[in-house]
């Protein structure tokens, strides 16, 4: 059975629950979602079903991935993910999963993209302390000491250093499912998820469940 599909942040709201308490959730554009292709252990080594979202105008798309979705009569797709199935065979080529599949579900793990930050200091990327804020001081956001001198002349891997921050792959596991929308795709799923307004997820069975 498929534990999980695509789906699109659409952005944060409150809703009051049956004992009147007001509950901060993410809307998620659950699917449709259409299967451009299923594989089988003999086939393919492995069983997996690859699904679409969001169709993508055929112009913008090359040949080669234009052919893949012509010869099995699809429109192209501008999001492609591969779920690990049980039996890739009992899908079918343009089947499409809607959003009650989540139905029934109590806890999910969504996948997302963070938001990117840029080139960040120790301060903001690590929580570094910093030094005093004095105008005398010469010494207020810096990294520091690298703890490292002529022996071995280098700085150490895994250093907590300035760098790049952000725009990284995350899983929040065992959120809360709230409520699912069958009529308009959506699910509705308490606190936070990863990434921006309009980012990619991918919402599945929570294994912490």
């Amino acid at each position: 059975m498929l534990d999980g599909l695509i789906g699109k942040k659409i952005g944060m709201t409150q809703i009051f629950g049956e004992d009147g308490r007001l509950i901060p959730v993410t809307v998620i554009q659950a699917g449709p979602c259409t299967v451009v292709r299923s594989k089988t252990k003999d086939k393919d080594g492995y069983d997996a079903v690859m699904l679409g979202f969001e169709e993508k105008k055929p112009k913008l798309v090359n040949k080669p991935d234009l052919g893949q979705f012509t010869k099995r009569g699809l429109k192209p797709f501008r999001i492609l993910r591969e779920f690990r199935v049980a039996d890739g065979g009992q899908f079918q080529v343009g089947q499409e999963i809607k959003a009650d599949l989540l139905t029934g579900l109590t806890w999910v793990d969504v996948v997302g993209t963070s938001k990117g930050k840029g080139f960040q200091g120790v301060m903001k990327r690590h929580n570094a302390r910093g030094g005093p804020g004095g105008h005398g001081s010469m010494f207020h956001r810096a990294p520091g000491s690298m703890g490292a001198s002529s022996r071995p002349s280098r700085t150490l891997k895994n250093r907590k250093l300035p760098g790049h921050m952000g725009d990284v792959r995350v899983t929040a596991q065992r959120l809360k499912l709230v409520a699912v929308d069958m009529e308009n795709n959506l699910i509705l799923i308490r606190g936070s998820v990863p990434g921006g307004k309009r980012g990619i997820v991918l919402v599945k069975k929570s294994k912490k469940a």
